[in-house]
């Protein structure tokens, strides 16, 4: 049982990152029409750097297992903020469905945050590295 739920806890963990990981590389290609979009929003388009850095970063360190609690808790509050600032027209039905999207994703991260990153992860390893010593 526990092989099974450390595979689980990586395969959560990578569904969670994969979005991140592949939004983050999109922004980059799309540079100039994300920052239009986030300034039709009230965003200034010079945080486009931050995001990108977020969402590629954070998103490898959940991905790794690698400061786990650190990284969900960052992308729980940036769903959240994403939700409220971009998919709050609750008028429009596709920007409801990106709303309850980032609300089911920020539940998932605060589940990695309360759960850990499970066995197959680079902070399970340094703590039983730390434990070997």
């Amino acid at each position: 049982m526990d092989r099974l739920k450390a595979l689980v806890a990586l395969a959560a963990r990578l569904l969670l990152a994969q979005i991140f990981l592949v939004e983050g590389w999109g922004k980059i290609a799309g540079y100039a029409d994300v920052q239009q979009y986030m300034i039709a929003h009230g965003v200034r388009g010079e945080l486009l750097p931050l995001v990108i850095a977020t969402e590629l970063g954070f998103g490898l360190c959940i991905a790794a297992g690698v400061l786990t609690r650190l990284a969900a808790l960052v992308l729980a509050g940036f769903c959240v903020l994403t939700a409220l600032i971009f998919h709050a027209d609750f008028g429009d039905p596709d920007q409801l469905v990106n709303f309850q999207k980032n609300a089911a994703m920020a539940g998932g991260f605060l589940a990695l945050l309360a759960l850990g990153p499970g066995a197959v992860s680079v902070d399970a390893w340094l703590e039983r590295r730390k434990g070997a010593r």
